[in-house]
This record gives structure tokens, C-alpha cells and sequence, in this order.
């Protein structure tokens, strides 16, 4: 329940905060902001909250709201870019562009927002499933449990169960029944609700400000801040050397072999399930398969995989691989099986679909993986709490010592590759899909 609780409760306050954002979204400092937040991945800002909330529902929520907020925004904004909005004109033309997008846009954009909503609804369910990990009562702490105990049975019932609840969304997320999804879920997680602000202001007063800085006043328990340039800028460059270059060199080796082989697993994917070339009964068992792979968190795939061989990029690089070339496969599939195939097509299922399908789908699909791009690189970060080298190692370690300063500047280079790698993705996704 905590899972599902945490997951609507989270994409809830996402949307509303999105639909706000969503109208600034053309200014350049705001479309920064958002990006930086989007870039975090929900067990980064789970790490952040930890010592600002505590272990209980208030960070799980946050953790999930603040980057989908940014995804919503951006989302939404590029709706309302893509929709006619001539109807927007007949408003009071000093009308806020708030209330210009709720009375003029919304009504119009709906549809489409509605959809895209209940896709990150099954999103944020993955996400709350993957926060267990880090102690946070929900399915995946109960995974973490029956492993390390090797109680496996009862850890593929976990797992059953979460299939069941990601594969029958269609069925129970229903538009008139949200509203009492939300109230219970706030009814659900309030109990759980403890804010000291005493830690948020030690947080962003003390916690955050880089140590040799208050290196005396910790020691001395003084809490004094005395201001040090050069140590401080040994304090960076060390970080920068030591850990920073280390964790973004293997962060970028696990994504770029994960982006090649996602888009080698997709086309095959692909091949099985498309219409025109496959059997009603083998379509549905693959996409049964897909469905699973999708469905399942690549940090839980990765943590069953080092159960097996240990901790390496292997077990990452299988794990980003089969959940995001299911992704990609799912992304691409409607342009496939929407195609109309000519007359003279090639006999054989290998030759009709290389030589007449891919071609036809071939922008759409590298559109979709360069799409996923940006997101393999925050799932190969945070595989780095499993112990696999890459910055989320690094981040992880941090937050064992309770180095705050070290995880908000760990976290900040890992947003800028995430920034540069979204900002080559999209421009990359725009002159394919032209």
C-alpha cells in the first residue's frame, strides 16, 4: 500500500506543481532550475531528504514530487507548444499567464496530459518500489528483506505482485476514481508525517557548506563557519580528481554501451511483437515478456544480478539494457504496427521487417532511445548504490559518512552531464523527427 500510497500521492502534487511551472517553462533561468531537478534521480533526492525529514512518508513523497514536477512541466509545455490555442485569444488579454493556461490551455490540452499523467503514475510506482532499498517501507524494502534473508519464494511473490499492480493499472486507475485514490493515500501516509525544521535549517545553514570550511566549528562543536579559499579549493579539486572525474568516466562507459545494446535489443524486441510479421499467440507472449521487463525497475533487475555474479557493470549493463530496450520497444510499436506495407513486399518475416518495417520506423526509433538517453544516464548513476563504481557509488559512500557537502557537490557535476547529454539528446531527437 505504501508503495501505491507514496507513488500517487507524489505524482499528485507533481502535476499540480508541473501545471504551474509548465507556462515559465520558455524562460531560459526556469527551464535551467527544471532541468537541474529533473536531472536528480528519485533515490538522489530520497538521499537529500533523509537528513531534512527523516526515514518516513514526507521524504518518499518529495523525493518522487520534486523531479516529476520538472518532468511535468516540461512535459506540459511542449504539449502546449505542439496544440492550436487560438481559442486562448478571446481571454482578458492582462490575464496571467497562470490563469491563462487553467481557463484557456487546460481545456484544450487535457487529453493528452491526462494520458501522459497516468503513464508517469505507473513511472512513479517503479520509482516508489526502488526507494525500499534505502529503508523507506515499500515493496522494495520487503524485496531487499527476503533476499538478504534468502527467503526467494516470498521475493517472487513481491515480485508477482508488483506485475499485478503495474499490469492491471488500466483497470483500477480510473478518472472518476482519483480523486479518492488521492484522499486516501494522503489519509494513508499522514500518519507517518514527521517535519523537525530545526534539521531543515541545519541543513541548509550547516550541513551543505563545504567542510574545511567548518571543519573547527564541527570539532569543537561550535558550529562556527570561517572562510577559507585555498582549502576550500583543495577540498574541490581533490573531490574533483578523486572522485568526481572517476564516477563520471564509468557513469558515461556503462550508458554508452547500455544506449548501443538497448537500441540492438529493441530492433530484435521489435521484430517479435510488430503485426505484420508475427502470430497473434507468440505477439502476446513477448509482449508479456516486455511487459515484465518494463514494468520492472532496472534497479531491482541490478541488484538480482549481483546477487548472482557480484558487483561489476555487468549486472548493470544487463539490467539497463533489458528494461530500457523494453521501453524503446514499447515507444516504437504504435508506428509499427500502424504501417501499411506494399504490395510487392519481401517474402520471409526477416526481410519484410528489414528491408520494408525498420526503414520506415527507423527515425522514430532512434527519436525514442535518444529520448531514454538522458534517463540511462541517472539509472547507471544510481546503480552505483548497489556498488558498482559509478558517481552513485561515490554519492552513496558520502551519505554513509554523513558528508552532506560531499553529496550536494557529487550531485551537482552528475546534473551537469545529465544537462549536456539532454541538451545533445534533444537537439539530436528534433532534426530526426523533423
Amino acid at each position: 500500500m505504501n508503495t501505491v500510497a507514496f507513488a500517487f500521492t507524489g505524482v499528485s502534487i507533481a502535476i499540480v506543481s508541473g501545471s504551474l511551472f509548465a507556462p515559465f517553462y520558455k524562460y531560459k533561468l526556469v527551464r535551467i532550475v527544471l532541468t537541474i531537478f529533473r536531472s536528480i534521480h528519485e533515490i538522489f533526492w530520497a538521499f537529500i531528504f533523509l537528513p531534512v525529514f527523516g526515514l518516513n512518508s514526507v521524504t518518499g513523497i518529495f523525493a518522487i514530487a520534486v523531479p516529476y514536477s520538472a518532468i511535468f512541466a516540461k512535459r506540459f509545455y511542449e504539449i502546449y507548444q505542439s496544440t492550436d490555442l487560438r481559442a486562448c485569444n478571446e481571454l482578458p488579454r492582462n490575464s496571467s499567464p497562470v490563469l491563462r493556461f487553467l481557463f484557456g490551455a487546460l481545456p484544450l490540452l487535457y487529453e493528452e496530459m491526462r494520458e501522459f499523467s497516468s503513464y508517469r503514475v505507473e513511472c512513479a510506482i517503479r520509482s516508489s518500489a526502488v526507494l525500499g532499498f534505502i529503508g523507506l517501507p515499500t515493496l522494495g524494502f520487503h524485496l531487499e528483506s527476503f533476499f538478504n534473508e534468502g527467503k526467494y519464494s516470498q521475493a517472487f511473490a513481491i515480485l508477482l505482485l508488483f506485475y499485478v499492480i503495474i499490469g492491471t493499472k488500466k483497470y483500477w486507475l480510473r478518472r472518476k476514481l482519483v480523486p479518492v485514490y488521492f484522499l486516501t493515500s494522503i489519509i494513508f501516509v499522514w500518519g507517518n508525517t514527521h517535519v523537525v525544521w530545526a534539521n531543515i535549517v541545519r541543513f541548509f545553514t550547516y550541513d551543505i557548506i563545504p567542510w574545511p570550511m567548518r571543519r573547527d566549528g564541527f570539532i569543537n562543536n561550535t558550529k562556527q563557519i570561517l572562510w577559507r579559499p585555498s582549502e576550500t579549493i583543495d577540498w574541490f579539486f581533490t573531490l574533483l580528481r578523486g572522485e568526481v572525474l572517476p564516477g563520471a568516466r564509468d557513469t558515461l562507459i556503462l550508458t554508452q554501451i547500455t544506449f548501443l545494446l538497448s537500441g540492438v535489443f529493441a530492433i530484435l524486441f521489435i521484430g517479435l511483437i510488430v503485426r505484420k510479421i508475427n502470430k497473434p499467440l507468440s505477439r502476446k507472449f513477448n509482449r508479456i515478456l516486455l511487459l515484465v521487463l518494463r514494468s520492472t525497475p532496472e534497479y531491482i533487475i541490478a541488484y538480482i544480478a549481483i546477487q548472482l555474479w557480484g558487483p561489476s557493470m555487468v549486472p548493470g549493463i544487463v539490467a539497463l539494457v533489458l528494461h530500457n530496450s523494453a521501453v524503446v520497444t514499447i515507444l516504437t510499436i504504435r508506428n509499427a504496427d500502424s504501417l501499411v506495407l506494399p504490395l510487392d513486399v519481401a517474402k520471409g518475416k526477416i526481410n519484410c521487417f528489414f528491408f520494408h518495417i525498420l526503414p520506415q520506423i527507423y527515425s522514430s526509433f532512434l527519436g525514442n532511445l535518444f529520448y531514454r538517453w538522458e534517463v540511462m544516464v541517472r539509472e547507471s548513476s544510481i546503480l552505483g548504490v548497489l556498488g558498482i563504481y559509478t558517481l552513485g557509488f561515490y554519492i552513496d559512500s558520502a551519505i554513509s559518512d554523513d558528508r552532506m557537502d560531499k553529496v550536494i557537490f557529487l550531485i551537482m557535476f552528475m546534473s551537469i552531464i545529465n544537462i549536456v547529454i539532454d541538451s545533445v539528446s534533444n537537439k539530436v531527437r528534433s532534426v530526426l523527427l523533423e
